[in-house]
C-alpha cells in the first residue's frame, strides 16, 4: 500500500493538499474556541493538535513529492514555459513562509492551553486571535501559492 501512495503523484499532491486543508480547519476552529472564550480544554487541544499535525503529514508529504517528482520532472517543465515566474516567486514563496507555520503553530497551542484566567486577558487573549488568524490565512495563502505552481505546470504540458 505504501509503495502506490509514494508511487502515485496524483494521490501524494491530494494528501498534501488534504493535510493542509485540515490543518487550516483546526486552526479556524481554534480561533472559534478562544473568541467564544470555550472552557473545553479537550476541544481546544484538539484543534491545536489537529491543526499542527495537518500542517506537519502536509509538509512531510509535500517534501517527498518535491524531492522525488516535483525538483527533477515538474520544476524545469514550469521553468521552460511561458510562466517560468510560478516557480521563481510562487513556490520559492512557498517554501520559505511554510517554514513559520510550525513554530506559530506550536506558539498557539502552549498559549491557548495557558488558562481560563491566563486567556481572560486581553493582553494574551487579542494577539493569540493574531496569531491563530494569521496562521489561517497563511495557510490559505499558501494553497493559492500551490494552486498557480499546479496551474503553471498544467498550462506548459
Amino acid at each position: 500500500m505504501i509503495d502506490f501512495v509514494l508511487s502515485n503523484k496524483p494521490l501524494l499532491v491530494g494528501l498534501h493538499l488534504g493535510f493542509a486543508i485540515l490543518a487550516i480547519d483546526g486552526f479556524i476552529w481554534l480561533f472559534g474556541e478562544i473568541l467564544a472564550r470555550s472552557e473545553h480544554r479537550g476541544r481546544i487541544m484538539f484543534s491545536a493538535v489537529l491543526g499542527i499535525v495537518g500542517f506537519a503529514l502536509s509538509w512531510l508529504i509535500g517534501g517527498y513529492y518535491y524531492v522525488t517528482y516535483y525538483g527533477p520532472i515538474v520544476k524545469p517543465i514550469i521553468k521552460a514555459s511561458s510562466a517560468p515566474w510560478a516557480h521563481a516567486i510562487a513556490m520559492e514563496a512557498k517554501e520559505h513562509i511554510f517554514l513559520f507555520i510550525i513554530p506559530m503553530a506550536f506558539t498557539a497551542l502552549f498559549a491557548a492551553l495557558l488558562g481560563k484566567q491566563v486567556l481572560e486577558n486581553s493582553k494574551i487573549r487579542k494577539p493569540l486571535l493574531v496569531l491563530i488568524a494569521v496562521i489561517a490565512i497563511i495557510g490559505l495563502s499558501l494553497g493559492a501559492m500551490g494552486f498557480i505552481i499546479s496551474a503553471a505546470a498544467r498550462w506548459a504540458q
